[in-house]
């Protein structure tokens, strides 16, 4: 992922079932369901908290961090 690429939940359409759990429990309202697949309806209103990823049943939905190493001296 660039620096100038948002980062949202990533949501793998062939795992997701559309259960809507992560819809219900996301406290932004930034998902909605899609042709009954999970979908970030709201990119600006997700605040990554992780709340999605933990409720997924299924596992598919995932968030990627960025793992910065700062070197002292």
């Amino acid at each position: 992922m660039t620096e100038d690429e948002t980062w949202n939940p990533q949501i793998d359409p062939d795992i997701c079932t559309g259960c809507g759990e992560c819809v219900i429990a996301c406290p932004t309202d930034a998902l909605e369901l899609v042709d009954d697949v999970a979908a970030v309806r709201e990119p600006d209103a997700c605040n990554y908290c992780g709340v999605c990823e933990e409720v997924c049943p299924e596992g598919a939905i995932s968030l990627p961090y960025q793992l910065v190493l700062v070197v002292d001296g």
